[in-house]
């Protein structure tokens, strides 16, 4: 298709990212018959409209950038789909001594559904976590000290990553605010960023807990590059594009 017109070209590049979510400049770049360097400037024209956002290698409908909300907020949505994927998660724990839970609505909707029939630590920086383990039978917490934040419930600094120095995990459980091919696994709060490495480092497998929305974006800060994860849990949402992808990595994509 030749647009050498603008109004035309626009018009089509916005249709088209709408009808499919996104695109890549490679795809739009056939579709128009125009070169790479005009359809960069295209998007960035339209984004400065507020019609799309650009993201690595093309654009997108949805902000690719995700934002820090409250824990009370985030736990509102997709409600259904974090309860699918926490009985999802526990099934992986089997008779190991120790595991991770880290901070974040979908890691502690794992905590409703973990009874445990053998002993069992579990290791957190989230108070929620640590409040809804500490009188279960089988369960012992230990909880990492710090700077407790606000909007996650969970603590962060120096003390929680000099503790966590000292330990060993089976398994971490983890969520995350981004998930996206190239830049990997991202959360939307530097301060957290660190303890997150830091527990991924401590453990194992490691597994990545999040609902299909994650997908496809970045937090500001990274935690940890695709191939450092063992397993992806999500629901039935997530782009089939993703899920090749992943396992072309080596990672367990378990569908709840």
């Amino acid at each position: 298709m030749d647009m050498k017109n603008i109004t035309d070209r626009h018009g089509f590049i916005i249709n088209h990212i709408n009808t499919h979510g996104r695109a890549t400049i490679n795809e739009l770049t056939e579709l128009t018959d125009v070169s790479g360097v005009t359809i960069r400037k295209d998007l960035k024209v339209l984004e400065e409209k507020g019609l799309l956002y650009i993201t690595r290698g093309g654009a997108s409908i949805n902000n690719p950038y995700s934002s820090d909300r409250p824990i009370q907020e985030k736990a509102t949505i997709n409600a259904d789909q974090k309860n699918n994927i926490a009985r999802a998660a526990v099934k992986l724990i089997g008779s190991n001594d120790s595991i991770i839970i880290g901070s974040g609505t979908t890691a502690y909707c794992i905590t409703q559904h973990l009874h445990p029939s053998t002993p069992l630590t579990v290791i957190t920086p989230a108070i929620k976590v640590s409040l809804e383990l500490c009188d279960r039978p089988n369960i012992e917490v230990l909880q990492l000290g710090g700077v407790i934040r606000k909007n996650s419930s969970s603590v962060a600094g120096f003390y929680a990553e000099y503790i966590l120095e000292s330990l060993s995990s089976a398994l971490i459980f983890i969520g995350v605010d981004g998930i996206d091919l190239n830049f990997g696994f991202s959360i939307s709060n530097l301060t957290e960023a660190n303890i997150n490495q830091k527990m991924i480092n401590t453990s194992q497998v490691v597994v990545i807990v999040a609902d299909s929305t994650k997908f496809g974006k970045r937090g500001i800060g990274k935690i940890c590059n695709i191939d450092d994860v063992d397993y992806v849990i999500t629901d039935n949402k997530v782009p089939k594009e993703y899920v090749s992808s992943l396992e072309e990595a080596g990672i367990q994509v378990i569908i709840a």
